[in-house]
């Protein structure tokens, strides 16, 4: 018979966990949190130190009953539910509903679900941290207070089934100020000059620089042809070669945070998706003969601290597989982000360095792989000794104008060996050579091209960048970025158009009356305070009764005045031209989750909705007679399919091009790569990188 009773959070984490602690132990799955605040009423008495009435969650009493009837049939319970606040709540939500005894060390705790991590961590089990326990109500209770205060008010006076939310009303709130500074941007031309130049048969580009020895700007036609009548009948000729020597290091390993913005940049994922898959990982997979193995650490971390272990490992690995030349003098320690960043846990990094992503493939998922792959690189990376590039400038005098090329080239990879970061426009570093140049030498001009620019507005938020960017305000905690966006798309406050978010109608209106009636509540530093505040309940230096008294004291004045002054606001849908095919009323345009959509304005008697369809401008290659158009699918991914559907059954995921290829005058597709977007020929196999605005970024 066993003598202990173990309890997680999920089936998956059980088996795992179950496998290395033998017969001993039972252990079982508490899917999750078991107690909640209702979902009918408030559920906090605000006169009575916000206490919270807290209830079993709706479908969670047969979970308790077989958790409650197993406890009483051994002679230990310990609580091994995640390492961090969420986990430590669950932990004394078991505890209260199985009636066991807080003052015994009934909490087990670790990292990794690993054979050693989990032997080590059931020999020091520890009592439940009622500090991490009151920072996590704290949060749910302040969460509460402003959901259900506010939201009453949002259904009354705009819409019904409006909530209003602390982190999700701010980021909607970037997402809408974004809008704004596009919409108020006013473009600025530019210019440039290129010179395409030549050395014994080695060509390259240079651009204009300078005149008269000074840095001028080409803001006007005109100032381009003043520099063009200068150099008419000039030379071109070195007069200065600067090389240098360039380190490049690695970037640290993933927290949760860096996970998800190099996800989406990378993979593509979304950063409920890449938190999902991150969960499966740590919790544990099917590897045959082994059996079942967490391959990650906990993905709920703002630390890219490493063990000696795992460095050691990785020092190790980095040897035998590339040479002592890639690993760097002393082990790589890399800096907090911020003074508020949570240090109770790794980075994010593979359990095992053995477990190489080749050897793995077997036995996992498509997308399971690529996570798993990302997180291991970046670790190996993160251990390995700098790129070492050799960079040179060359200015070229070209009468009283003066010309400057650029290059770079790799000496030693070192850590790029395995991995470099994606940035924020998914462009990548390219290798810019350079003849061998020295002062003095003549050089052969072929031609040379001015161009005209516009500046670009600012770009809309990705996903990857509003989580950068809530991270780098102190908004919410990376932990609870996935959810915050998902809930703003699923209100309807924001849109996904391109893959970039853009505010609704019905956004913006909540927004405007959130900022004149709860000003607080949509403060970047009001709120990235109240998170510190919340930091300081978790390290019990703060009591967090005082922190909820504070906010609530100057909150409760804003309801008063709220239920007082805020006007109804109704909102009109637009009105299209076209008529419902159903009914015959007009079709009003709708912003869902994936962007714009046509529905009947007779709704809800009528339900009949439509996609609107974007004519891109290229006839349909298969049939000739049709023309191609954007359509979205159920998931809201982006495709192209001919107007003729179903008689003409052309369909492509990459855009068609309206350039014919030069070669075979065939379509040509658009190709998003690394380099920027690619046009790809689909019957010769002509490629070209397409031109994109100077100024870059529309991540």
């Amino acid at each position: 018979m066993a003598d202990s009773l173990v309890i997680v959070e999920s089936p998956a984490k059980a088996k795992t966990i179950g496998k290395y602690l033998g017969s001993k132990y039972i252990v079982k799955a508490s899917m999750g949190h078991v107690r909640d605040l209702p979902k009918s009423q408030i559920g906090v008495e605000v006169e009575n130190d916000f206490n919270p009435k807290y209830i079993t969650i709706r479908g969670k009493g047969s979970v308790l009953k077989e958790l409650k009837d197993a406890s009483k049939k051994v002679k230990k319970v310990y609580l091994a539910a995640d390492p961090d606040r969420e986990g430590e709540a669950i932990a004394w939500h078991l505890a209260h509903a199985l009636e066991l005894d807080e003052t015994q060390s009934l909490r087990v705790v670790f990292n990794e679900i690993t054979k050693t991590a989990v032997k080590d961590a059931f020999k020091t089990p520890r009592k439940i941290n009622m500090d991490l326990v009151n920072a996590q109500q704290a949060r749910r209770i302040l969460d509460r207070l402003v959901g259900y205060k506010i939201s009453p008010l949002l259904w009354k006076k705009v819409k019904k089934g409006l909530s209003a939310g602390r982190v999700q009303s701010v980021a909607v709130k970037i997402i809408l100020d974004r809008e704004h500074e596009i919409s108020a941007f006013v473009p600025e031309e530019y210019w440039t000059i290129t010179a395409k130049l030549a050395v014994k048969g080695s060509a390259f580009d240079a651009k204009f620089h300078k005149l008269d020895g000074s840095k001028k700007e080409l803001g006007s036609e005109q100032d381009v042809n003043e520099v063009l009548s200068i150099i008419q009948k000039a030379s071109f000729e070195v007069s200065e070669v600067k090389e240098r020597e360039r380190q490049r290091h690695p970037s640290p390993p993933f927290t949760t945070s860096s996970l998800q913005q190099e996800a989406a940049r990378k993979l593509g994922f979304r950063a409920a998706k890449t938190m999902s898959v991150a969960q499966q990982l740590y919790e544990g997979v099917e590897l045959g003969k082994e059996g079942t193995v967490g391959l990650i650490t906990y993905m709920r971390t703002d630390s890219t601290r490493i063990s000696e272990t795992a460095q050691g490992e990785a020092k190790e690995f980095i040897t035998g597989k590339y040479g002592t030349d890639y690993v760097p003098e002393s082990p790589r320690q890399y800096a907090k982000k911020a003074s508020n960043a949570q240090d109770a846990h790794e980075a994010i990094r593979p359990t095992s360095i053995e477990r190489d992503p080749e050897s793995m493939k077997p036995f996992m998922s498509r997308d399971q792989m690529r996570l798993y792959k990302l997180i291991w690189d970046r670790f190996i990376a993160s251990q390995m000794a700098s790129a070492i590039l050799d960079t040179m400038s060359v200015d070229i005098a070209a009468g009283r104008a003066t010309f400057r090329a650029t290059g770079s080239k790799v000496r030693f990879p070192g850590f790029m060996k395995v991995y470099v970061e994606g940035n924020d426009d998914g462009t990548t570093e390219e290798e810019n050579f350079l003849p061998a140049l020295q002062s003095g030498d003549k050089l052969e001009h072929d031609s040379i091209e001015p161009k005209q620019h516009f500046t670009q507005p600012p770009p809309r938020y990705s996903e990857a960048r509003l989580v950068r960017t809530l991270e780098e305000l102190g908004i919410g905690r990376p932990s609870t970025y996935a959810p915050t966006l998902e809930t703003i798309q699923k209100r309807g406050y924001v849109a996904i158009e391109e893959k970039k978010f853009m505010p609704t109608e019905l956004g913006e209106l909540v927004i405007e009356q959130m900022e004149q009636f709860f000003p607080e509540i949509l403060n970047v530093e009001f709120t990235a305070n109240m998170e510190e505040d919340l930091d300081h309940v978790e390290e019990g230096a703060e009591d967090w009764v005082k922190v909820l008294g504070e906010f609530y004291k100057s909150f409760e004045k804003r309801l008063t005045v709220a239920e007082e002054e805020m006007k109804e606001i109704e909102i009109e849908d637009e009105v299209s031209d076209e008529i419902c095919e159903k009914c015959g009323k007009p079709l009003v345009y709708k912003l869902g989750r994936f962007g714009k959509f046509l529905a009947c304005s007779g709704f809800p008697d009528c339900r009949n909705t439509k996609p609107i369809i974007k004519d891109i401008g290229v006839t349909c290659p298969s049939c000739k007679e049709g023309h191609v158009v954007e359509r979205r699918s159920k998931k809201g991914r982006v495709f192209y399919g001919c107007d003729r559907y179903p008689e003409c059954e052309y369909v492509s995921w990459d855009k068609p091009s309206l350039k014919p290829c030069p070669n075979c005058s065939s379509l040509m597709t658009e190709k998003k790569t690394r380099q920027g977007i690619k046009l790809q020929c689909t019957s010769c196999d002509h490629s070209e990188m397409m031109e994109e605005p100077e100024d870059g970024s529309d991540f």
